[in-house]
């Protein structure tokens, strides 16, 4: 018997087997996109780190080096003032009213020329008997301060040096004492007061924050108000003690900071959380003062640099990955086209055959194509030199009989006006000959100032014969009367001939028969306005005017051409020709042309029709 149970193929491998093969793969490329991502990020976090430190350790130079100036420069007040007989005295005699009167003005000059907040005097037991600011609100002058850290230093050690805010005058600043001996046991001390907000204020102008902190870890000045006299970590009960008696930060609660310590990068270089924010803190230690000037850089651009630069890498290396299995998927289509290659061959042969016949049958066709558009340029040619030589030959025969009519009436200059038009006429043929001579080669006209009234009065003369005929009322504006136009003459006058025939064959039907001509200058350009009162140009024929054998004529009027050689004469003069209905009726053609930028020819002859001249 015969199981017709299907034959299981052991050989193929299932879709199952082929995804959990493709399964390292993928596993492979995650990898290397998160190796690139976190060597992105730790590259980038580094290089942000050293400029911020390399950045810090240029502006603790600056300001460490301006505070130990400012600290320094004091120094040789109070043994100057040891040397000036008066102090000594006044340390002898104390209730001398006169000598205690000159040694508070004495102070005061000798501190306007240095520049401190306050410099004073004091006897053995810390009691200022003379200050530079005796005469002002908050004056040390009879204050007791022998509590003062600076005062016992003064007497114990020579010398003295703080930091605190004033007992009288609530502002803090920068003592410095110096005790009066002159060879014996210290019979007083000498106390300036130097003032830092200025180097506080000049700090607020630099990027980051900077603080200084005191030797107890007190924050004593601060770009940031709300950071001052305030611990870094809580006070011990000893420091509490000596806060209590020396008074240094005044009324201040001392409330501790919220500064954290998170990574230490160098010595002086560390990660510290404020006011839960990271910051980069970098410290200097100054020479002057048991003193730590710190500055901190937010750390927040450098982690968004790092991550932003975490995710180009990634994509880097994702890119990498895609471009590696292009190439191999290219590597695959190569062999996949080689394999092909052979099969194609036999029908590559085939077709060539058939490409040689369909080729020389579209040569043949070509050759007719060629033959058909020399045919109808030559038509188009043709038909153009008949429009442009009929015209001058229709005027030249009007006014030649006008000619003889004036002959024989002997009104010899009227002759003479119209020979004058007629050899301007024949010149006018004469240029047009030789354009059809140069006509295979490309040219630009010729442009030259010319008087518009004069062109507009030879075309009058063309077109005579046919406006006499239709009994055409002509109405010529032009302001000012020496309009000129840069153009060219018999490119000039075909076109407006042109444009008058075609007003004039419009309105053949018409009860109103007028031919209006309007010219103004603005910015430079001319434009001329050809208008009539004829129906206007049918809607189905605008938009196409200027194609060539489009015309609103009926058959067998006009061949479509006038209106096309007119617009590219226009063009070579660098005007523009372009067509509108009224709204009363009518047609209006408009021709902007440049503007003369050169005297035009005296004013036209009047043309004088038949009519005028009997």
């Amino acid at each position: 018997m015969i199981s017709r149970e299907p034959v299981r193929r052991f050989d193929m491998p299932s879709d199952s087997t082929r995804g959990w093969r493709g399964l390292p793969r993928w596993c492979g490329a995650l990898a290397l996109v998160a190796v690139a991502a976190f060597a992105g990020h730790q590259l980038a976090m580094q290089a942000g780190l050293a400029r911020l430190r390399e950045a810090a350790d240029h502006r603790l130079d600056m300001l460490a080096t301006g505070l130990d100036a400012d600290l320094a420069r004091f120094d040789y007040l109070p043994a100057l003032l040891e040397m000036t007989p008066i102090v000594p005295a006044l340390l002898g005699t104390p209730s001398d009213l006169h000598l205690r009167d000159a040694v508070n003005r004495y102070l005061d000059g000798v501190n306007a020329t240095a520049g401190a907040e306050m410099l004073y005097v004091m006897n053995g037991a810390g009691t200022s008997l003379a200050a530079s600011d005796w005469d002002k609100p908050g004056t040390t002058l009879g204050q007791d301060l022998s509590f003062r850290p600076y005062v016992i230093d003064a007497l114990a050690q020579g010398r003295g040096r703080f930091y605190g805010v004033g007992v009288t005058s609530n502002r803090p600043g920068y003592y410095l004492s110096y005790a009066l001996r002159r060879g014996q046991p210290s019979r007083g001390v000498v106390a300036v007061k130097i003032n830092l907000s200025e180097a506080e204020h000049a700090w607020r102008k630099l990027p980051g924050d900077v603080v200084l902190i005191d030797q107890r870890g007190v924050v004593i000045l601060s770009t940031r108000d709300d950071l001052k006299f305030r611990p870094l970590l809580p006070l011990d009960a000893l420091q509490r003690a000596e806060v209590l008696r020396s008074r240094p930060y005044g009324d201040a609660k001392l409330q501790p900071l919220q500064w954290t310590q998170k990574e230490v990068l160098d010595r002086d270089v560390q990660v510290i959380s404020l006011d839960g924010r990271d910051q980069l803190a970098t410290a200097r230690t100054l020479r002057g003062a048991p003193w730590q000037l710190v500055v901190l850089d937010d750390l927040a651009p450098v982690r968004v640099a790092a991550r932003n630069a975490a995710i180009t890498a990634s994509l880097a290396m994702a890119v990498l990955l895609l471009l590696a299995v292009a190439l191999w998927q290219r590597r695959r289509a190569v062999r996949q086209r080689l394999a092909n290659q052979a099969a194609l061959q036999a029908a590559h042969d085939t077709l060539e055959s058939t490409v040689v016949a369909r080729t020389a049958q579209l040569r043949a066709a070509q050759g007719e194509l060629v033959h058909a558009g020399k045919m109808a340029a030559l038509g188009q040619m043709s038909a153009g030199v008949v429009h442009e030589l009929n015209q001058p030959l229709t005027a030249m025969r009007t006014l030649s009989e006008s000619a003889g009519i004036l002959l024989d009436r002997n009104r010899l200059d009227d002759v003479r006006g119209n020979l004058e038009r007629i050899r301007r006429m024949v010149d006018r043929l004469a240029r047009l000959t030789t354009q059809l001579k140069t006509f295979a080669h490309k040219s630009e006209l010729p442009l030259e100032p010319l008087l518009l009234s004069q062109a507009i009065a030879d075309a009058q003369v063309i077109v005579a014969e046919a406006s006499k005929k239709q009994r055409i009322s002509f109405e010529i504006d032009v302001q000012p009367a020496a309009l000129g136009v840069m153009a060219e003459e018999a490119a000039l006058g075909s076109v407006l001939v042109n444009l008058m025939r075609n007003a004039i064959d419009a309105m053949q039907d018409a009860p109103l028969r007028t031919l209006r001509l309007e010219a103004r200058q603005k910015d430079g350009r001319v434009i001329l306005s050809v208008s009539d009162t004829g129906p206007g140009i049918h809607p189905d024929v605008l938009p196409r005017l200027f194609e060539p054998f489009v015309t609103g004529k009926p058959a067998g009027a006009g061949l479509g051409l006038g209106l096309v050689i007119s617009a590219q004469l226009v063009r070579a003069m660098d005007g523009t020709l372009r067509a509108a209905n009224l709204k009363d009726g009518g047609a209006c053609f408009v021709i902007d042309l440049p503007a003369a930028v050169a005297e035009t020819r005296n004013a036209p002859v009047p043309f004088l029709s038949i009519a005028q001249q009997e």
